[in-house]
C-alpha cells in the first residue's frame, strides 16, 4: 500500500497539499481550469469546495473529528465589516486551528519539505515545545510557545565538504514558491526555532492562513458543513 505521502499527491486526485513537491506547482497551475465549474449544482460547488480545502488542510484525521473540530464562529479583528469594503471572507479562517498544531508549525517555518516529513521529525524526537520533548505531531501550542527543531533535521541544512563548521544552507528543488512566514509566526533560523505569536486573523485585503484558495472557495466549504450541522441535529 503506498505512503499518504504518495497518495496524497497522486495527479489524478487533481488537490493541492502541504508539499515542496513539483506536482504540487503542476496542480496551481491548472487549478484555473479546475475552478470553472460551469453548469453545476450550488451543492456541487460547495462539496468540490469542500474537498479541495480539505485535501490541503488535511491533517490525517477523519470527516468526523473535523466535524467536532468545526467552529461555527469564526475569529478574525474587531473591524466593521461594512466600514472595510476589501475585508476579504472571514470564511478563509475557517482552517485556523489547524495552524496550532505542531506539525503545521513545523513545515509553515520551513523546517520540513511537507506536513508529513513534519510529522516524521516530531514523532522522532526531532521538535521541542518550551524545551521539552513533544513526540505528539497533533500538539495544539498556545500563544508564546517556542518550537525548536534539531538544526540537523532541517532539510534545508546540509554538512559542509569539509565536515567541519556550522551547518550550510542548501535550497530545496522547487521550494521558492513555497517559501513565506504567516504573521502570527516569528521564525528565527538561526536558532531553528519558532515562536507562535497568536490566532490566525484577517484583515483588509489580507487573509493570515495560506492556503492556494480563494476565501470565496473557502466560504462554499464552510457553508457545506453549516448545512451539514443543521441536518446532523
Amino acid at each position: 500500500m503506498p505512503r499518504k505521502s504518495e497518495r496524497q499527491l497522486k495527479l489524478s486526485r487533481e488537490l493541492i497539499s502541504m508539499s515542496w513537491n513539483p506536482r504540487n506547482l503542476y496542480q496551481l497551475a491548472v487549478k484555473k481550469r479546475l475552478f470553472n465549474m460551469k453548469q453545476r449544482t450550488l451543492f456541487q460547488h460547495m462539496w468540490k469546495a469542500k474537498r479541495d480545502t480539505r485535501g490541503y488542510h488535511d491533517a490525517n484525521i477523519s470527516e468526523r473529528q473535523w466535524l467536532r473540530m468545526f467552529n461555527t464562529q469564526l475569529p478574525t479583528l474587531n473591524v466593521k465589516l461594512n466600514d472595510k469594503p476589501n475585508h476579504p471572507n472571514t470564511a478563509s479562517l475557517m482552517y485556523a486551528c489547524m495552524e496550532r498544531r505542531l506539525d503545521f508549525i513545523v513545515f509553515r517555518s520551513h523546517f520540513a519539505s511537507s506536513i508529513w516529513m513534519a510529522r516524521q521529525m516530531i514523532v522522532h524526537g526531532k521538535v521541542k515545545v518550551n524545551g521539552k520533548d513533544m513526540p505528539f505531531p497533533s500538539h495544539t501550542v498556545k500563544d508564546g510557545d517556542v518550537v525548536s527543531v534539531d538544526p540537523e533535521a532541517v532539510v534545508t541544512l546540509k554538512p559542509r565538504p569539509n565536515g567541519s563548521g556550522p551547518l550550510e544552507f542548501v535550497p530545496q528543488p522547487y521550494q521558492q514558491p513555497w517559501m513565506f512566514i504567516p504573521d502570527y509566526l516569528e521564525v528565527n533560523y538561526n536558532s531553528c526555532s519558532t515562536v507562535f505569536l497568536r490566532e490566525p486573523v484577517t484583515r483588509p485585503n489580507v487573509t493570515e492562513v495560506p492556503s492556494p484558495y480563494p476565501p470565496e472557495f473557502h466560504a462554499l466549504s464552510f457553508e457545506f458543513y453549516l448545512r451539514r450541522g443543521r441536518t446532523r441535529k
